[in-house]
């Protein structure tokens, strides 16, 4: 029966619409002993029923140090499954188990496996946007967070391949000034931004900052005032002194931003489509029905092998412990 509910990625079980979502995900938190970890990319309504909002460095050592016996994630598979790789022991959720990655997909193990092998001599550093077979093939993962201070912690002549953010990679390459064979992937959302329609707008509001992710193509950083993960961004909008923000990344980041600076104005960078703002539709795939359905009948379940997840868990251990020792 289950399984059939499942068909689609997530439990279509019908839900009564008397019901007040939020008080009830709340009682089966409760209930059950869970935390709910949400993404900043994620829906208002799910950010606001959250434990814990956060970019995916934040959600790592959080999930890290739970005592929760579930974690139910609403995110993506790859954030999930890192979860689930640092905390066996517990049952780890998903609401839509199609809640996928584009630039996760843009590096199947097999492939990149192959071509590690043609850089022997290489360390490699994978941005944590992959899935765990990546990881179990990798060094030291790291986050746009921690990537810059991670790759300068090497040994300066030390050879590094970097994955799979292409667009990160540059970024960090020229930061850095280091040695690094990047892989050829890329993020759907922050590939889409319009150079020209973000160039209209800084025209328009002449006195915005624009601020960017470092996904983001290296134009729109060119033109960028700020560059920073996504907590960076949240940040540096709380502390600026500018009252108009022009934001290149994902536009779930912006409830946040304007909760915690409601005088200040936000405008999503617009992506090259009609679309106004730039929302990553595997994202959008958990809602806030899918979530209390996910925790009252505890599916859909990440599941890894104990080899994979012995494999995947050295290299976030050891982006962990070096984030430690940076005060990240």
């Amino acid at each position: 029966m289950v399984a059939d509910l499942l068909s689609k990625g997530f439990l279509d079980v019908p839900i009564d619409l008397s019901l007040d979502l939020f008080q009830e995900i709340n009682k089966l938190k409760k209930e059950k002993n869970a935390v709910i970890l949400a993404h900043y990319y994620q829906e208002a309504d799910i950010q606001d029923v959250a434990d814990f909002i956060g970019d995916s460095l934040a959600l790592s050592q959080q999930a890290a140090k739970t005592d929760a016996k579930i974690i139910l994630f609403a995110g993506v598979h790859f954030m999930a499954e890192t979860a689930k790789i640092l905390c066996p022991d517990k049952k780890v959720l998903l609401p839509d188990l199609k809640a996928g990655c584009s630039l996760a997909d843009s590096c199947p193990a097999d492939k990149f496996a192959e071509f590690k092998s043609k850089h022997p001599d290489h360390l490699v550093i994978s941005y944590i946007n992959c899935s765990a077979e990546i990881k179990a093939l990798t060094d030291i993962v790291c986050t746009s967070s921690n990537a810059e201070k991670i790759v300068e912690s090497l040994p300066k002549d030390q050879k590094i391949i970097f994955a799979p953010d292409k667009n990160l990679g540059a970024y960090i390459k020229k930061q850095t000034g280091r040695d690094m064979v990047l892989w050829d992937g890329s993020c759907m959302v922050h590939e889409i931004f319009s150079l020209e329609k973000i160039t209209k707008l800084k025209n328009q509001y002449p006195n915005a900052k624009l601020i960017a992710h470092p996904e983001c193509e290296a134009a729109i950083l060119e033109i960028s005032d700020y560059i920073g993960s996504t907590s960076g961004l949240l940040n540096y909008t709380e502390k600026s002194t500018a009252q108009e923000f022009i934001v290149a990344t994902e536009a779930g980041i912006l409830h946040q931003m304007i909760k915690n600076s409601p005088k200040k104005t936000f405008i999503a960078a617009p992506p090259n489509n009609s679309c106004a703002c730039n929302d990553c539709p595997h994202m959008k795939l958990n809602t806030l029905e899918k979530l209390y359905n996910c925790l009252k009948y505890e599916q859909p379940e990440i599941l890894l092998s104990a080899e994979l997840i012995e494999k995947a868990k050295k290299p976030i251990i050891r982006m962990l412990e070096l984030s430690a020792q940076f005060g990240l």
